[in-house]
């Protein structure tokens, strides 16, 4: 296609029609790039989309058919049709990232496998086929069990501490990883563009909720060492590099008590952990995306204040048609900004949206990220 950037004629591709994907639509506007989707019905994106197409991301015709005709074509999530994705770059659609980096990251063993070649550090880990395999290994324990395909948003991930968790265990193909004595979880998003030029933003740190393994609470900067910072951002660079990718990456690091670093795992796209940089930096995770695809500069990645994110996920005990009760009363707060995801429907734990604090003091900005934390609940009708 080639067409030029701006040009009405231009048309970027997404699979996935989630809120990553309706986040970087409302980037794509500013741009007047033309955005296309391709998901089912009634996804996050279906509502905002002004090009939606009704189909599965997994399945070869589709995505096959979907992309043909565009300039650029990008993901929202790892979990897609690889072999379409190959098709298509052999018919010259640019498909960023490549293939054959989606298809070594939708594998945590891979992933792995990568690490260690390549001497990027990583926590110790074991690969396996079954659960009677997992069995034969439980002087292995305590350790992490990551199903190698197919999780995402804290599933497919479980602690086994104890012959007993093994009843719960996944049967299939495993990555067993060691626990890292932790102090923090920190995460940097890297950007690199068709000429090779990348751009890292600022660490930040992540507190999870244990009960549904996802993140709470985001906090940018990180309160870490320079020396952690210019590693965590020079290892992801390299990581991007040695990827050869075009595009957007996440990665999420365990830094130890001993102040040592490990990889914990890569995704090749806007990211949960780059939320803040909406209003928190100069150019956000989104824009940044669309740039590094679209062969345009990258954007500068400082920080304009320092911010929390919350996730907004779906209060337990409710189910149905979703309400935000305590919205009216976060909005009376300044430098507060809630960003909904369009999900009609909760369920305990869902991911219903994101809250940004920012603030010129990052310790003010904690304490009225957890007041806006107890306001507001999605609840159901």
């Amino acid at each position: 296609m080639n067409h030029n950037i701006g040009s009405p004629k231009f048309k970027v591709g997404v699979l996935g029609g989630g809120q990553l994907g309706r986040m970087l639509i409302q980037e794509a506007i500013n741009f007047n790039i033309d955005i296309h989707i391709l998901d089912v019905e009634g996804s996050p994106c279906s509502l905002v989309a002004s090009h939606f197409k009704n189909g599965n991301i997994k399945d070869f015709e589709d995505v096959l058919n979907f992309g043909k005709d565009l300039d650029v074509l990008t993901i929202e999530i790892e979990n897609v049709n690889i072999e379409a994705l190959y098709e298509l770059e052999k018919r010259g659609v640019k498909v960023f990232p490549q293939p054959k980096v989606i298809e070594l990251i939708q594998d945590k063993g891979k992933q792995k496998e990568f690490y260690v070649v390549n001497n990027f550090p990583t926590a110790p880990y074991l690969l396996v086929n079954d659960l009677a395999e997992t069995e034969l290994n439980i002087d292995y324990i305590p350790f992490v069990q990551k199903l190698r395909t197919g999780g995402y948003d804290g599933k497919g991930v479980q602690t086994i501490t104890s012959i007993s968790d093994l009843e719960k265990g996944f049967d299939a193909p495993c990555v067993l990883e060691k626990f890292v004595d932790l102090e923090k979880e920190l995460s940097v998003i890297v950007a690199r563009n068709e000429n090779g030029e990348t751009m890292s933003f600022p660490v930040v740190e992540q507190e999870f909720n244990n009960e549904a393994n996802l993140v709470e609470f985001l906090f940018s900067p990180a309160d870490i060492s320079s020396t952690i910072e210019e590693t965590a951002q020079e290892i992801a660079k390299s990581i991007i590099t040695k990827l050869d990718m075009v595009g957007l990456l996440a990665v999420e690091f365990f830094l130890s008590k001993t102040g040592e670093l490990f990889v914990n795992e890569i995704a090749p796209r806007p990211h949960n952990s780059g939320h803040q940089t909406i209003e928190g930096n100069i150019t956000s995770q989104f824009e940044q995306h669309l740039r590094s695809i679209c062969g345009l500069p990258l954007g500068s990645t400082s920080i304009i204040k320092p911010s929390v994110m919350i996730n907004l996920l779906g209060a337990k005990g409710y189910e149905g048609a979703a309400v935000y009760k305590g919205i009216h009363d976060i909005l009376r707060i300044d430098g507060v900004y809630p960003h909904l995801y369009g999900k009609e429907m909760t369920k305990p734990f869902r991911k219903m949206g994101h809250i940004t604090i920012v603030h010129n003091n990052l310790d003010k900005a904690k304490e009225i990220a957890h007041l806006v934390k107890e306001t507001i609940q999605v609840i159901s009708e």
